[in-house]
């Protein structure tokens, strides 16, 4: 075999392996989920948690973190989506060897105090994480992540709602912002929320792409 063969061979043995490299991680991109090429930087924050302990960027350290934002008087999005992130948490876990946590960030600081916030998250997860700040530290925080929520009656009464995202954020153990999970709705006039399958499957796919790079 000449050396000029040998030298096509290899060029075509070549474009074949990087033709099916990257078709492999085309297929490992998520479906639904907007993942973030580059991981976007988090400012630095600091909440307190539903045992009234301090939470800021160091506890995002060495761990998968789910945020979502809500509030405990939510008639639907809040506690679809805290039931729908329970199913399938267990597998979340044992993906990532138990190196993951499940945040909830109440937009109603005013209404949900510790205590309250505390009954509500050990309802739907003894593990799940309940956030809250004044407006002045959650409004930034709530930017920062692509997220927002304004309260859309007077807050003077006390029935008033809180307009909030039904998207939840990753963030990856490095503190970064990963990805961002879509809700999803079957009609317009449906509510939006996460479908854990979906979301499952995403994450799953995010995880691996990252142990890639």
């Amino acid at each position: 075999m000449n050396k000029v063969l040998i030298i096509i061979l290899a060029v075509v043995s070549a474009a074949i392996g990087v033709f099916v490299y990257q078709s492999q991680i085309a297929q490992q991109q998520p479906e639904h989920a907007l993942l973030y090429q580059q991981a976007r930087p988090l400012a630095n924050f600091e909440l307190a948690d539903h045992n009234g302990n301090s939470f800021s960027n160091e506890q995002l350290r060495g761990k998968w973190t789910v945020f979502f934002f809500g509030y405990t008087s939510c008639p639907d999005i809040c506690p679809v989506t805290l039931q729908e992130l329970n199913y399938i948490y267990p597998e979340l876990k044992q993906l990532t060897n138990n190196q993951i946590q499940v945040a909830l960030v109440t937009a109603d600081p005013k209404r949900d105090s510790q205590k309250k916030l505390n009954s509500y998250i050990r309802y739907f997860n003894q593990e799940f994480i309940a956030l809250r700040a004044g407006h002045e530290v959650l409004y930034p925080f709530a930017r920062n992540l692509g997220l927002m929520y304004a309260i859309v009656e007077d807050a003077t009464e006390e029935n008033y709602l809180v307009n909030h995202s039904a998207s939840i954020v990753l963030t990856n153990p490095n503190g970064q912002i990963h990805a961002i999970f879509k809700p999803t709705q079957a009609t317009p006039t449906d509510i939006p929320t996460i479908n854990s399958d979906i979301m499952l499957s995403d994450f799953k796919k995010i995880y691996q792409l990252s142990k890639i790079n």
